[in-house]
């Protein structure tokens, strides 16, 4: 049991830093992609507020969700693992 506690706090920890990276990592993207539409069509306004607007819209948009995947796609493939040794 203290062995199974162990990979899961080990296993969170390691998953938490994997989502903190790839969240980062998604957000500097878009911000990127934000300030090359800017200077490519708009050139008109102020550039940070587009970049701010744009951000707040992806921060309730699908992908931000799908990344949360980095949870549950390892701890589904685990339990998978630990039933099928386990139970079949």
């Amino acid at each position: 049991m203290l062995a199974l506690a162990r990979l899961l706090v080990f296993g969170f920890l390691v998953l938490s830093v994997v989502y903190v990276c790839l969240s980062l990592y998604s957000r500097s993207v878009r911000s990127d992609k934000l300030e090359a539409e800017w200077d490519e069509e708009i050139k008109d306004g102020d550039r940070e507020a587009f970049v701010q607007e744009g951000l707040q819209e992806y921060d309730g948009s699908l992908r931000r969700k799908l990344i949360l995947g980095v949870y549950v796609i390892p701890i589904g493939i685990v339990s998978f693992i630990i039933y099928a040794t386990n139970f079949m």
